[in-house]
């Protein structure tokens, strides 16, 4: 079996097109072009140079119109009826929309307040943590959590909430 690449052939008329291919050969051949020469293809067929060089893009667009020549477009009275109802459709073409305000952040319930100080002795040492807005502080320096404390203070991985006493480990089940 040969893996060779499928090389499409063609005619006088356009590099791309025989007289002898279906809508679906030509639209299958299009995966083979490289982006200049879809933007060729599409130059050909629209009249115009595309807005965009994207392969895919380039491709559906190709596919539409070929399609479209071949079989025939909508009809008149299905083009005017499009109109009339794109011409009911209010579109907000001035002002963009006030930008939607933000809901303030709750803070977390489990948290304690602003201010307050925690108190934990480890390894004969008293350490004093503040709660500052936003965060916490230990020996002057400011943290997220008191996860990130408890690892500052002892090189490991700890529940910031349990390091401190705040909450109790569960019981086994």
């Amino acid at each position: 079996m040969s893996l060779a690449r499928f090389q499409p052939q063609a005619s006088a008329s356009h590099p791309m097109t025989t007289s002898k291919n279906t809508i679906s050969t030509q639209v299958r051949e299009l995966q083979y072009l490289a982006p200049d020469q879809l933007a060729a293809r599409y130059q050909a067929l629209f009249g115009k140079p595309p807005r965009v060089r994207n392969r895919a893009f380039l491709q559906r667009q190709i596919a539409w119109k070929l399609q479209e020549q071949q079989l025939g477009g909508i009809n008149e009275r299905a083009r005017s009826r499009l109109d009339e109802l794109t011409a009911q459709i209010d579109l907000p073409l001035g002002q963009p929309a006030p930008p939607r305000k933000r809901l303030p952040v709750r803070p977390d319930p489990k948290t304690p307040m602003v201010g307050t100080t925690l108190v934990r002795e480890w390894r004969g040492q008293q350490l004093r943590v503040e709660v500052r807005d936003g965060g916490f502080e230990w020996n002057g320096t400011p943290y997220k959590s008191l996860t990130a404390v408890a690892k500052a203070i002892t090189g490991a991985s700890w529940n910031g909430r349990l390091f401190f006493g705040l909450t109790q480990r569960r019981a086994s089940e």
